[in-house]
């Protein structure tokens, strides 16, 4: 995996999250992304400050920052 795909990746997952927050599952669903590519894009949003991380109902939910 190249940084260009964990890119790309990521502005799978922003494009999802425009509409507002979803669980980390839902986000999987509306990209689908396999688990460890939906965690590398996830972790790129992260490190950027681009993405909130919270848990709600033992859930995590992601949310544009």
């Amino acid at each position: 995996m190249n940084k260009e795909t964990i890119g790309s990746n990521a502005g799978l997952i922003w494009a999802a999250l425009e509409n507002g927050a979803l669980s980390v599952k839902a986000v999987k669903k509306a990209t689908k992304l396999k688990e460890a590519d939906l965690n590398l894009a996830l972790g790129w949003l992260a490190r950027e400050d681009k993405v909130v991380f919270s848990e709600v109902e033992g859930e995590v939910v992601v949310s544009l920052a």
